[in-house]
Parts: structure tokens; C-alpha cells; sequence
């Protein structure tokens, strides 16, 4: 059997980092995108291709896509990894910036994955894994933008995984907890820029200070565990539909679904007051 080809976006740190080593690991050709190509220069000694991937420039999407495709001809996984989180109250962050949340988290993983079904249906098989988050199932206060486009993951990955099942091509949805990444600790700064100075700048306090938590701590959940994951999802048989990952996401996302909105309220919120000083 002829190796597999994995295209892994958003790869030049975390889960897109660690996504492309355990890929290769498990005998991909793996070819890793992002925006910042120096980042990912430490994959090309484990055989990874590195591409400049911009998730927002369709050029750029095209190109890449193309790349592999010509080289290899064809795409057998696809893992939408690439996005951030924009926090900060909906009175204050900007339209634009809402747009831009969108373009990245959304947009730009609906178009890659545009750009692979049509090779993937000729073939009758693929599989797209898109990485969303407990976040695409519960909500945080000044989170309302990051928390719609991981909702929209959530649907969009629904739909198409019954649309494209005639075709072959499974569609895996991972879900992970706080990780161990830059990420959380961006989120907060843009989270402060935002909302630190106005209204909200006691909730943002409490939240910036709980999304940096996730960086660092030895609480959160390594990046290197929610790359097994999206490994699992890419050489299973029968793929899960979800993968939920790491500490409290199985308890967080129960508690979500057997609670009312308002006791899940109160307990979202009391897991927050050990952030306030």
C-alpha cells in the first residue's frame, strides 16, 4: 500500500507542530503550512515538506494545495488546524476584527477543504479532520466571537460529513480542552487590548488571566496528546465522529449536556473565581 498524503494547516507551532510529527511518525508524507515558514524549519529534518500557507488569501490556499496535489497527486488527510481565538466583549472588539475571527477559523477551512474534496471524490476516500474545541460546545463570557466560529466547526462538520459520505471521504471533528500553547496567552493580551480598560474590565481581568493559564501550567493539556488524537482520527478504519481531548474535556462537555443553561452558567463561572485577586 502507497504511502498516505497528509496536509496539516496552522503547523508552525503547538497542534499543528506536533500534528505533523505524529503524522510522520506514523508513516505519512506529511506536508506542513502556515504563514510563518521559519517556525516549521525543524520539520524538514523529519521529512516533513513545509509550504507558506495563509489561510486567509486564497492564493495562497490554491498554491498550496496545488503543490501537493502535483507532487504527490492527491491529498488523502487534510487537518484544518490553523486558527485563533479574538476575545473581548461584542460592544467592543471591532466588526472587522469579528470578520477577520471568521475568516480565519472558518472561511479559511471551509476553502482548503473546497480545494481537496474534488480529488478526494474522483478517489472515492479522504478524510478531513477539523480541529474545533470544547469551545465549540460550551461558551465563556467575552468569548463570543472565538466561540461562534467553533460553533460554525461544529455544523459545518456535520453537514458535510453526511453530504460527503456517499463519496467515501469521512469528516472528523477533534475537540480539544486548554492545551499548552502560545495560544491562550495571545488570546488574553488581545482579550485586554479589547476590553481591559472599559466596562468589562473586571471580567476581562478574570478571563485573560484564566485563558493565560492554559499556558505553561502543568494543569493544561500538552499539544503532543491532541496530535495522538488527530492521528487516531487519521488512521482509524471507522473514525470516530469526535475526538474530545485532554483534562475535563469529557466532564465539561457531560456536565453541558445533562445541566440547564443557567446551572451550567453558575458553574462555568465559579471555575473562574480563583482568577479573581
Amino acid at each position: 500500500m502507497s504511502e498516505r498524503i497528509a496536509l496539516v494547516t496552522g503547523a508552525s507551532a503547538g497542534i499543528g507542530f506536533e500534528s505533523a510529527l505524529a503524522l510522520r511518525s506514523a508513516g505519512f508524507i506529511v506536508y506542513a503550512g502556515a504563514r510563518r515558514v521559519d517556525r516549521m524549519e525543524p520539520l524538514t529534518a523529519k521529512g516533513i515538506h513545509i509550504l507558506s500557507l495563509d489561510v486567509t488569501d486564497d492564493q495562497s490556499m490554491v498554491a498550496a494545495v496545488t503543490a501537493v496535489e502535483t507532487a504527490r497527486g492527491r491529498v488523502d488527510v487534510l487537518v484544518n488546524n490553523a486558527g485563533y481565538g479574538s476575545y473581548g466583549s461584542l460592544e467592543e472588539v471591532p466588526l472587522a476584527e469579528g470578520r477577520r475571527q471568521f475568516d480565519v477559523n472558518v472561511l479559511g477551512l471551509a476553502r482548503m477543504t473546497q480545494l481537496v474534496i474534488p480529488r478526494m471524490r474522483e478517489a472515492g476516500k479522504g478524510r478531513i479532520i477539523n480541529v474545533s474545541s470544547i469551545g465549540g460546545k460550551i461558551f465563556e463570557p467575552l468569548g463570543a466571537w472565538y466561540h461562534a466560529t467553533k460553533f460554525a466547526v461544529e455544523g459545518m462538520s456535520d453537514s458535510l460529513r453526511l453530504e460527503l459520505k456517499p463519496h467515501g471521504i469521512d469528516v472528523v471533528v477533534i475537540e480539544p480542552s486548554g492545551t499548552d500553547t502560545e495560544w491562550g496567552t495571545i488570546a488574553g493580551e488581545g482579550l485586554m487590548m479589547a476590553s481591559g480598560h472599559g466596562p468589562y474590565k473586571e471580567q476581562a481581568h478574570v478571563m485573560a488571566a484564566a485563558l493565560a493559564s492554559t499556558s505553561g501550567q502543568i494543569l493544561s493539556t500538552p499539544p503532543r496528546v491532541v496530535a495522538k488524537a488527530i492521528t487516531r482520527a487519521a488512521t482509524a478504519k471507522r473514525p470516530r465522529t469526535r475526538y474530545p481531548v485532554g483534562r475535563g474535556a469529557w466532564s465539561v462537555l457531560a456536565l453541558r449536556r445533562v445541566l440547564p443553561d443557567r446551572a451550567f452558567d453558575a458553574v462555568l463561572w465559579n471555575s473562574y473565581q480563583r482568577f479573581i485577586r
